[in-house]
């Protein structure tokens, strides 16, 4: 089983993500992750998918997903030429009997991953961290840890390839 992500350059039109996750649901294609969001051209909106399967199986999504009418461009972002990132935001309970105790230590924590407190509530601090996916895991299982997580929410992966060698230009 291996694990691709695909970058989608669709119009912006109503229902575009529900066709594309459709035609996942209806081939019984899984999706890990899931991003959108428009582009620098409102016209467009950029799709990440990350998905898993076989040899075969992949080769058949990027077919399948290249022929959908919004579809405009769709592209394998290889990690090797690729960036990706993960937003994720974590809520850490805080007693307030040792909130300065507790505090400095998520500071710390959240210093060593290039995070940043950006919540502080009487019981809670929420953490925000943006990196590539081990390192959102890693920071995870660290709060786990040290901590009672509270709630966390993440993006999932978005990328882009490094360099301009594939940038897609859509003519009208």
């Amino acid at each position: 089983m291996q694990k691709r992500v695909f970058q989608l350059l669709v119009d912006n039109t109503s229902g575009v993500l529900s066709r594309i996750s459709g035609l996942f649901s209806r081939r019984g294609y899984n999706i890990e992750s899931i991003t959108a969001g428009v582009t620098a051209d409102p016209r467009f909106t950029r799709i990440t998918i990350v998905t898993s399967g076989d040899e075969d199986i992949l080769e058949q999504i990027e077919k399948q997903v290249g022929k959908l009418v919004d579809v405009r461009d769709i592209k394998e972002l290889d990690p090797e030429d690729s960036v990706y990132r993960e937003l994720v935001l974590v809520k850490v309970k805080v007693d307030p009997k040792k909130r300065l105790e507790t505090r400095q230590g998520v500071e710390f924590l959240a210093n060593n991953f290039r995070a940043k407190i950006i919540d502080v509530g009487a019981e809670n601090l929420i953490v925000e961290f943006t990196g590539n996916h081990s390192k959102v895991n890693a920071l995870i299982q660290r709060f786990t840890e040290e901590y009672e997580v509270l709630e966390l929410a993440r993006t999932g992966i978005t990328g882009l390839g490094r360099g301009i060698e594939n940038v897609t230009y859509i003519e009208d």
